[in-house]
């Protein structure tokens, strides 16, 4: 059983940047690719971002790319997320999400399959 809980959501402005964490409790991270997704109110969950088990496995979204940066931290068992240049299109709760088979690709195509998700964080981008 993984555990994984995000934190550093907040309010911020359009332009603005903020930093998600997502702690796993799991004791082989490096076994497990892990993921980024949102939802905002009304719409359907959006993949946004995924790391999967090595440095050349990550893959983003259209929406995110060149704006948003994810990486991960296997000693401490973390992943983050780095949103640069924030819309209030971004406006969603972002939940962590962890796998231990699928790709990073994989992780956006087939989510249904995923097996831990955390809690969720909101963020808010003011315009």
């Amino acid at each position: 059983q993984v555990q994984l809980v995000e934190s550093g959501g907040g309010l911020v402005q359009a332009g603005g940047s903020l930093r998600l964490s997502c702690t796993a409790s799991a004791r082989s991270g490096s076994s497990y690719a892990m993921a980024w997704f949102r939802q905002a109110p009304g719409r359907e969950r959006e993949f946004v971002a995924a790391y999967g088990r090595g440095d050349r496995d990550i893959y983003y979204s259209d929406a995110v790319k060149g704006r948003f940066t994810i990486s991960r931290d296997y000693g401490k068992n973390m992943m983050f997320l780095q949103m640069n240049s924030v819309k209030p299109d971004d406006t969603a709760v972002y939940y962590c999400a962890a796998d231990l088979k699928l790709t990073a690709m994989a992780m956006d195509n087939f989510a249904g399959r995923i097996e831990y998700w955390g809690q969720g964080t909101q963020v808010t981008v003011s315009s």
